[in-house]
């Protein structure tokens, strides 16, 4: 599927199983932290709206804006963290890495990468829309 090109209809056709969409603040800056610290593929990117991949994962971030109408806009909390409660697991993503990139950006990493007695060496890395990102790897 070339995400790039793809319309809105199809798009939405298209989707199956269990879908991820992040309401955020500014769209454009949330894909720049995506790309730069997990190394995660933006497409479509517009100040309403972008198409996330994450290998073969895809997920939708949508602005604030466009959910004038939506039931959840007026259970969003104004100030940080929005996102509270959820983790967004990604299980190919170095911790090790993806902290010091986050680090090096300015971002705020929450709890630098450990070994879990569950298997895992996770890190847990918050975006500026206050969704916890956990970068994950087999022990």
């Amino acid at each position: 599927m070339d995400y790039k090109t793809i319309s809105a209809d199809d798009f939405g056709r298209s989707l199956t199983g269990i879908g991820l969409n992040l309401l955020v603040r500014d769209v454009v800056a949330q894909c720049r932290f995506l790309d730069a610290i997990f190394g995660m593929q933006s497409h479509r990117i517009s100040a309403d709206f972008a198409i996330v991949t994450y290998g073969t994962q895809v997920f939708q971030l949508h602005s604030d804006g466009t959910y004038h109408s939506n039931p959840l806009l007026g259970l969003l909390p104004d100030n940080p963290p929005r996102g509270a409660g959820i983790e967004i697991r990604l299980y190919d993503t170095d911790p090790d890495e993806a902290a010091a990139r986050a680090e090096d950006a300015g971002h705020l990493v929450l709890q630098g990468p450990a070994d879990k007695p569950h298997g895992l060496r996770e890190a847990y890395i918050l975006c500026e829309n206050g969704y916890a990102w956990v970068p994950s790897k087999p022990l």
